[in-house]
Formats: C-alpha cells, structure tokens, sequence
C-alpha cells in the first residue's frame, strides 16, 4: 500500500499571500513594493516574524538579504527554499513571494507535521531581484556570486538619488557580510512563470531546466538631415528608411534561425524627432534569447553582419554589444527529483526553459539549483493583472514540498 503524501495547507498559503499583498496593494490590485522601501521593510518584518514563530534563526547578510533557518539533526549545507519579495512598479501578487512563501508553507507543514529534517532548511529573501528602483536586476544574487562588485551596487542611485546602502540603512537591513549565502545542498526556486505556455498547454507544473541565453545589442544608423520638401527622394539618406530596411532583414534572417529563438527591437529612438526634417540617425536595440548558445552566436554573426547587407541607404551601420549571458544549466538531478514529485503528485508537467532572469541562475554557479514554474492566467506578469489561481499555486507548492522530503530522505 502506497504511503499517503504529505501535503501543505492551500488555504493558509492563500490567506499569507493575500496578507503580504497588502504591503503595497495598489488601488487595481497589484502591488508597487520597490527594494529597500517602507513597503518591503513591513513585509521583510513580517516575514520575519513569521519564521520566529517557527522557531527558526533569521540572519541578515551585508545585502540585506534574509536567511531563515530551520536547524536540522545534522551538521549539513541546508536545503535552501527562496526568492524575492520586491516588486516592480504596479506588479503582481505573486512574482517572487510566492517563491519565498513556499518556503514558509513547506516549514510550518514539516512542524504540523513534526517532522523534524536532518539536513537544515533555510528561507531565503534575496534583496533587489527585479531591479525596479536600484539598476541591475538580481543585485543581490549576484554580488554573492561574485558577478557583481559589492562596492559598485552600494553606490547605485534611484530616481531620487538615495543610493541602496543609504535605502538599506534606513530601513533597517544592513547585516554582516559573514552571514552571506556560501554553500547549500540544494537550491529550489518557485516562480510563476511569466508566459503562457504552462495555461495554453494544460499543464500545472514546469521543471526548469535552465535560464536562456541571450545577446543585447545597440545599433546605431547615422544619415543626414535635410529638409523633408524641397529634397528629392534618391539624393537622401534617410536614417529612419534605412532602420526600416534593417528591421525587416533582421526579423526574417533570425525567424528563420530556430523556432524557439526570441529577438525583441524594444527601444527606438529618432533624431531629430521633427517632422519636417529628414532624420539623420536612429539608435535601436536588438535582444535575442536561446538556450542553445550556437544559435546566440549566430544571431550575433548576423547582427555583426548588418553594416554589409546594402540596404542602408548610404547610411553608416554601427553595431554594439551592451551585454550578454550564457545559458544556465540546473542540477540534472534536482529538475529529475522535482519531475518525479509532481508526477507522484498527480500533476501535469513538463520540462522547459525560462526566457527571464532569475536569482537561480546566479547561485547555481555555486549550489546545485533548480526552478519550478507554475501557470500565469493569460501569461501576464509585471503588471496589476498578473494572477496564478490558488489551486496551481497550492499544487506547485506540494511539489517543492514532496521534493525537499525526498533531499532530506537521501
């Protein structure tokens, strides 16, 4: 006879997501609760006594990230469960807190339980995923994996030119770097996804098996300016007819690379911006996203191709990298152990990649991680729509769940 599974309280997971909503709710709501705010301190507070009440120690690191430990029977690198709970302007209910929320429902069911792990479990908040107030998104995370310079990120400035070690100080959360993530058994990571794969396909639960990688680049097309009445049309050169011609080139040279390759022109800008002047340069963005780095680097081939396809009207074409990332692989084994959970479980899966960045992606340079996604209704994120139901949040927690008792049980 199978043994009966152990599973967390949907209603109480409900009831704590609905409460920390409401540190920042805005009026159609969604949540507006920036790093380092008086918003994310309250729900930092919260969140803090809430794991005492566990009997959990909460420790502080240098980058005011948090660290909640349920000490286990063993001397062992614990089980890390977390994410964030900052928020974009206008965001959601559910990026990022409900990945440390999973984290507090699998200790409070291990206590209701009595279950008492040997490996110790930690909760972890890391500070300024989304990026929203201090720039670059995932600080934190990647300050302790060293992609970032510590001194650097405490300098960075937001729109009202308080830096982050300032915000940090005043809310209250600068800790000791000694208490700093270094080692762990596992890290597991639940996130909403984002997208709309998981809703149109059916399915409940998503096993990352990695963070794509992906190229950013600013091209610069530089024309002249003339007057746009009394110039004939084959004695211009028009920067903006130019982009035109490059855009087009672009999409069908990269539509044709690989179905799964996604490439976005997100920024454009247009000079002069008058409308009786021919525009003498325009300076867009290209990004593209593949977990296959071959093809990433043909889409750069491409890209470093442009100023030679003719199309540029006598226009000069300059191309430049802002940054890239490769693609992150998770620990084979974990994505194995969180697919056989929710098959056990009952649920609908698949495996598949995350297009976004997450903090999973910079401590698995150092601890062995992995990432489950759960549906987004309509595939909305960022924004006050965002909405994961309850049930599917109820089911990807059981899962983080069923697989943190198959690490303590190895």
């Amino acid at each position: 006879m199978q043994k009966q599974k152990v599973l967390i309280n949907g209603e109480r997971l409900k009831e704590e997501l609905e409460r920390f909503a409401k540190f920042g709710r805005t009026e159609n709501n969604g949540v507006t609760r920036l790093a380092l705010s008086e918003e994310d301190r309250r729900a930092r507070d919260y969140f803090r006594s809430c794991c005492e009440e566990l009997g959990m120690t909460v420790k502080v690191d240098d980058m005011g990230c948090m660290y909640a430990t349920l000490s286990g029977t063993e001397n062992k690198p614990p089980i890390l469960i977390g994410s964030h709970l900052d928020s974009v302007k206008k965001g959601g209910r559910f990026d990022g807190v409900l990945g440390v929320l999973a984290g507090l429902e699998v200790v409070r069911t291990l206590v209701d339980h009595n279950i008492k792990p040997n490996i110790p479990i930690s909760l972890v908040n890391f500070t300024n995923e989304e990026g929203a107030r201090f720039e670059p998104s995932m600080m934190a995370s990647g300050v302790l994996s060293g992609k970032f310079d510590k001194s650097l990120m405490l300098k960075k400035k937001d729109a009202a030119g308080i830096s982050f070690e300032e915000a940090l100080h005043a809310i209250g959360y600068a800790g000791d770097e000694e208490n700093r993530l270094r080692e762990g058994s596992a890290y597991l990571e639940m996130h909403i996804e984002q997208g709309p794969i998981l809703e149109k396909e059916a399915l409940t639960i998503g096993v990352v098996e990695c963070v794509v990688g992906m190229a950013c680049y600013e091209i610069e097309v530089t024309g002249e300016s003339d007057h746009a009445g009394t110039t004939p049309m084959n004695m211009r050169k028009d920067a903006l007819f130019a982009t035109n011609n490059l855009i087009n080139e672009i999409r069908s040279r990269l539509g044709s690379l690989d179905e799964e390759l996604v490439f976005t022109i997100g920024r454009v800008n247009v000079y002069p911006s008058i409308h009786t002047v021919i525009p003498n340069k325009v300076v867009f963005t290209l990004e593209a996203r593949h977990k296959d780095m071959e093809i990433v680097n043909k889409v750069k081939d491409i890209i470093h191709g442009l100023p030679n396809l003719g199309v540029n009207e006598g226009c000069e074409i300059k191309t430049t990298k802002l940054w890239e990332r490769d693609t992150v692989w998770f620990e084979p084994e974990i994505c194995e152990l969180l697919e056989q959970s929710a098959q056990s479980l009952g649920y609908s899966k698949k495996r598949m990649v995350s297009g976004a960045g997450h903090d999973a992606q910079f401590i698995a340079s150092y601890v062995p991680s992995a990432m489950l996604f759960v549906p987004s209704v309509k595939g909305k994120s960022h924004c006050e729509e965002e909405l994961t139901t309850w049930e599917d949040c109820e089911k990807g927690v059981n899962v983080i769940l069923d697989t943190v008792l198959a690490l303590l049980a190895k």
